[in-house]
């Protein structure tokens, strides 16, 4: 076994011990790989290791190809068993027969239209503050993913709110959270008896 495919094992087990604060009226995935092109390039790879029962966000950050590449992980998800979501574009998601959308934290509000269009999706967003996360809720999201936890390599990461922050954050929470940002195999060890919906992750995943 190498170092990688262990270290998603790990993880992968780290997700199934959690206990979630609250339910969820989906099966939501314990594990999700949110794609980036520039930090996981090769996103076929890493969707081709998930465990069965992982998610995907797709994040095409107009990339010309994201159709081609929306297709490819769909036909994955199917055969691995994954529940793919498409960052931001319902229609992308309609067309390759995703199993739902990823909003960002400025698109919350579209949650329940897109639930009430496709009542069998996932709809997930992004929240950055707990204010966030109770928006989420209203609008109807099914879950949100809350960052930055850990100290991240993204350009995008804000301060990192630390484990005991962010078990806060999910006990105030109105829906469940799952915890992005710095997420790995040793971080993650952490965040066990947060009450977490699972872990999201881009680099603690790559090949």
């Amino acid at each position: 076994m190498s170092e990688a495919t262990g270290d998603l094992q790990r993880l992968a087990d780290l997700a199934a011990s959690l206990r979630p604060r609250l339910p969820s009226a989906k099966p939501l995935p314990r594990l999700i790989f949110l794609t980036d092109s520039a930090r996981t390039p090769d996103v076929e790879a890493v969707a081709g290791r998930l465990p069965a029962g992982s998610g995907i966000i797709y994040r095409a950050f107009g990339a010309p190809d994201a159709r081609a590449q929306a297709t490819r992980l769909a036909e994955i998800a199917r055969a691995r068993g994954l529940v793919l979501l498409i960052g931001a574009d319902a229609a992308l998601a309609a067309a390759v027969g995703a199993g739902g959308v990823h909003l960002p934290e400025r698109d919350l509000v579209r949650a329940n239209g897109l639930k009430a269009d496709h009542p069998g999706w996932i709809v997930t967003g992004a929240a950055h503050s707990l204010e966030a996360a109770w928006l989420a809720a209203d609008f109807g999201c099914d879950a949100v993913l809350a960052s930055t936890v850990f100290p991240s390599t993204s350009p995008s990461a804000g301060t990192p709110m630390g484990a005991t922050t962010f078990t806060a954050f999910v006990a105030a929470a109105p829906l469940p959270v799952y915890a992005l940002g710095g997420v790995n195999v040793k971080t993650a060890r952490e965040l066990v008896d947060s009450g977490a919906a699972g872990f999201a992750m881009v680099d603690g995943l790559r090949t």
